[in-house]
């Protein structure tokens, strides 16, 4: 599901800054790399048996090349998905969250946002 009016997407950054924002912030950089794109992930526990949920923000490169880290990245509208053992994670707007999961993606995008905005190039 996609998180409108979270103030992430469309923010630009350098790739290196980025990143040890997202690191910094409890997200992991995806473990294939891109020429283009980069994805992060925060994974959010659940009380529920065999359920996970993630936190996704992606972002491409305008300029610059993701595996050089030499690449400036606007990052796209973040995802909320939920993974299902033992199938994969479920991004589609048919997923259902409860309000506490994403009361604390939104905390969490807010406080990133919060950090980001010191580093935000226009």
């Amino acid at each position: 599901m996609k998180l409108e009016n979270t103030g992430i997407e469309g923010l630009v950054l350098e790739y290196s800054p980025l990143t040890h924002l997202m690191e910094k912030n409890g997200f992991m950089l995806g473990g294939s790399w891109d020429y283009e794109r980069v994805t992060y992930d925060y994974k959010i526990n659940s009380p529920e048996k065999n359920i996970t949920y993630y936190l996704r923000i992606q972002g491409y490169a305008i300029e610059g090349d993701v595996d050089r880290k030499t690449a400036v990245i606007e990052l796209l509208p973040p995802l909320i998905g939920k993974h299902y053992y033992p199938h994969g994670v479920e991004y589609g707007e048919q997923e259902e969250f409860s309000s506490s999961i994403l009361d604390k993606a939104y905390n969490l995008l807010s406080n990133l946002k919060e950090e980001i905005s010191h580093y935000h190039q226009s």
